[in-house]
């Protein structure tokens, strides 16, 4: 994305709603926030749509979305042209928006959080199959991880 003279007709100020994506949204509100950006609460929709309607917040509901939804907790701010931005939590993409040969990590952060919910899940897996050491963790992780960011089933 670029702003700037001569690169649009466009008058500044004029672009509403655009999207940022980020894997941890309560992360990313605190990073802007702490660069002075007036920046809202972290935010659901319960009312479809309601992400999209600036103003009182009506339709919202305070924190991050139940049960941490993907695509379903949000943030907005302005930037100094008047421009306007919805943060946008995605955790797990849906199946086909991401190619499953090509997962990556942009982040040590992003990889991280990526292992702790491996490392929920896992524990999850050894309990429903009798608490039992897996010594095969290694590959259950690595297919937990390409899964969830290609956006394919999830093993159990």
């Amino acid at each position: 994305m670029q702003f700037g003279d001569r690169i649009t007709t466009a008058p500044a100020g004029s672009a509403q709603g655009l999207y940022l994506v980020v894997s941890d949204i309560e992360t990313a509100r605190d990073l802007i926030a702490a660069r002075g950006v007036e920046i809202s609460a972290v935010f659901h929709p319960v009312v479809p749509g309601a992400q999209f309607v600036p103003g009182d917040g009506a339709g919202r509901a305070t924190g991050r979305a139940p049960e941490g939804a993907s695509y379903s907790s949000f943030a907005t701010f302005a930037d100094p042209d008047g421009n306007t931005w919805l943060l946008q939590e995605v955790t797990t993409r849906l199946p086909g928006r991401v190619d499953a040969a090509a997962t990556s990590f942009t982040s040590v952060h992003d990889l991280e959080q990526a292992l702790v919910r491996a490392a929920t899940a896992h524990g999850e897996h050894e309990k429903r199959n009798g608490g039992a050491y897996d010594e095969q963790w290694p590959a259950w992780y690595a297919a937990y991880l390409v899964a969830e960011q290609s956006g394919a089933e999830l093993p159990r």
